[in-house]
């Protein structure tokens, strides 16, 4: 009675933690042995990377890394600091089947067995690329306008903090205001008004 319910209960939970493992496709969640080879991949990795399970399961995990990584040894140090610290998280560039590259966030965590020994790791990768490029572009967009406004001489464009001190200051301002930036960043825009004012 008792154990056999237990023990189909217990076959219920690990079905479904297997499928939704398998099921999941914006992770890439696979499992490692000890020595880097992939023994589990699921859907999601193998959107993300491009591999089927039967092309990929008993490979080095190490054919995901770009080849300057390969060289500097990086993914033994990544198992080595999972196993080590209990878990080891990184972001950087990954290599799909095809060839090209996406920008990942990785990590790593040591399965150990019974008594304590170390029989594999699991890994989950996200892939950050969009995430990175609209990074990108929001920082060159950021740049650009930082340059116009500085360029501005005809008009004095200024900045304040919430507690109405300079913190930008264009070419524009220090023509007609007369102060250069160095002068008056961190001061008081009260400093613009006559002190009647």
């Amino acid at each position: 009675g008792k154990i056999t319910r237990d023990l189909t209960e217990r076959r219920l939970a690990e079905t479904r933690y297997r499928l939704l493992v398998e099921s999941a496709r914006d992770y890439g969640i696979i499992t490692l042995d000890a020595d880097g080879i992939v023994r589990s991949w699921n859907a999601g990795a193998e959107a993300i990377k491009g591999y089927t399970a039967t092309e990929i399961i008993g490979q080095s995990f190490r054919r995901f890394y770009t080849q300057p990584d390969i060289d500097r040894n990086h993914p033994t140090f990544e198992l080595e600091c999972a196993a080590e610290s209990g878990r080891f998280e990184d972001e950087g560039w990954r290599v799909r089947k095809d060839g090209t590259r996406f920008w990942a966030n990785v990590v790593i965590t040591p399965l150990r067995g019974p008594a304590g020994e170390l029989i594999g790791f699991s890994k989950v990768t996200r892939d950050l690329t969009d995430r990175r490029r609209a990074e990108q572009q929001l920082r060159e967009s950021e740049e650009r306008f930082r340059l116009m406004v500085e360029s501005v001489k005809d008009y004095a464009i200024i900045m304040l903090d919430p507690d109405g001190r300079v913190v930008s200051w264009n070419a524009g301002a220090e023509r007609i205001k007369g102060w250069t930036a160095k002068e008056i960043f961190g001061k008081s825009f009260e400093n613009f008004y006559p002190r009647e004012d």
